[in-house]
């Protein structure tokens, strides 16, 4: 009689990290204040938000490279190529653009003279490079690669044998942050909540695989 294969521990562990990742990420984003004016901003859940992007950025393109753990294709390569371009794009973006943003803003707040503030603040905010409005290079660097990641990595796991959906959602996924211009709400919480779905999809795919696998051919 044929019995039930389950995935080992670390297994299981790689697969939630894939999961809750870019889901924690999802979720952060859905909090990320949408500023009209910078003096103004709710600062401290502006820093806070930040803060925990730099960590959580990486993290999401590292989670996206865990899914072709065992991929070895070019599609795979370019994924992981991908994936770093944007996880160092998106720390150095964000480190200007939010944290010291949200530092400058915090000094002006507290100096009593805010308006004296802004044209220091402008300058960062609006820097071509690593400003956080219009096409800062590096924004549009790392959405571009995180775009061309997410669906270099469905091609391969697509060849590896998985299912469409989970990989159409992946591909699409990547996409959010360059649709809608942003990394609050719209964009971050689609991007970063559709790869964990993915993931999630993936790892319940690859599972019921291996039991149909197991039902035709017994245990090992």
């Amino acid at each position: 009689m044929p019995t039930t294969s389950f995935p080992s521990r670390s297994a299981r562990l790689t697969a939630l990290f894939t999961i809750t990742a870019p889901a924690a990420l999802a979720v952060l984003e859905m909090f990320h204040p949408h500023p009209h004016d910078l003096l103004f901003v709710d600062v401290d859940t502006w820093l806070v938000v930040h803060y925990l992007q730099i960590l959580l950025f990486p993290l999401s393109a590292l989670a996206v490279v865990t899914l072709l753990r065992q991929r070895h294709d070019i599609a795979a390569a370019i994924s992981r190529i991908a994936m770093f371009v944007f996880g160092v794009t998106y720390i150095a973006f964000d480190t200007a653009a939010g944290v010291v943003t949200g530092i400058l803003v915090t000094a002006a707040q507290q100096s009593g003279s805010p308006e004296s503030w802004r044209m220091a603040i402008g300058v960062v905010w609006t820097h071509p490079i690593v400003g956080g409005t219009g096409a800062p290079l590096l924004a549009m660097l790392g959405a571009m690669a995180l775009s061309v990641g997410t669906v270099a990595a469905a091609i391969s796991l697509k060849r590896a044998g998985a299912i469409w959906p989970p990989v159409l959602l992946l591909a699409l996924s990547g996409f959010g942050i360059s649709v809608f211009k942003t990394h609050a709400w719209p964009g971050g919480p689609l991007t970063f909540g559709g790869i964990a779905i993915a993931a999630a999809w993936l790892a319940l795919g690859r599972r019921a695989l291996r039991a149909e696998r197991i039902a035709h051919d017994g245990p090992a």
